[in-house]
């Protein structure tokens, strides 16, 4: 007789947590690379392809960070459950910021939207610090649980990325890269 069911003591499994994390930083820096191009003649056009299509990739991206953060919520909570709260606050923290970005990206996208409901200084400046505290946490849990689902740098790196961007926007493809840097490693561990 068999007295434990295997799908409740297996792992959860994510095998998109990886693709899930590239691309969003791969679009996070192509829509670096537009906003450069945009700005090349000093005048940023709201209206241009550029500042449209860099935006959307930056929508994308955002999206695709929030799913990678639920993901790897789930990761840490099979491997180390005893940190469920610290685990849960974090990816909460995170995709609050990620939906503080989301507000900003598409009243950036439709000015309709951003005249119909204007966008507080508290999403502004909070949405950006709980989406990358969120997601500095929640790598740090991954570089330090065990099986290690990052290298023990690759949190730092992130950071590194997540500094240059604050510091000036145009460095976003240089913050982009880094933060592809640090999200590459991501790996599953073994079942």
């Amino acid at each position: 007789m068999i007295t434990t069911d295997s799908r409740a003591t297996a792992p959860a499994s994510y095998p998109w947590l990886r693709p899930a994390a590239v691309t969003a930083s791969l679009l996070l820096f192509g829509y670096g690379v537009l906003r450069l191009l945009d700005g090349l003649d000093g005048y940023r056009d709201k209206s241009g392809w550029p500042w449209l299509a860099g935006h959307t990739l930056f929508l994308l991206g955002i999206v695709l960070f929030a799913v990678f953060m639920v993901g790897l919520r789930g990761r840490l909570l099979a491997a180390s459950p005893r940190q469920r709260v610290l685990t849960d606050a974090a990816t909460v923290a995170g995709l609050v910021g990620a939906a503080a970005f989301g507000w900003v990206i598409l009243g950036d996208l439709f000015p309709r939207f951003a005249e119909a409901v204007s966008t507080p200084d508290l999403v502004l400046i909070g949405g950006p610090a709980l989406f990358e505290l969120g997601l500095l946490t929640l790598l740090v849990r991954a570089a330090v649980v065990r099986p290690r689902l990052l290298p023990f740098w690759a949190p730092a790196l992130v950071l590194v990325g997540f500094v240059a961007i604050g510091v000036d926007l145009d460095l976003l493809p240089v913050g982009a890269a880094l933060v592809f840097g640090g999200l590459l490693p991501v790996r599953q561990p073994a079942p």
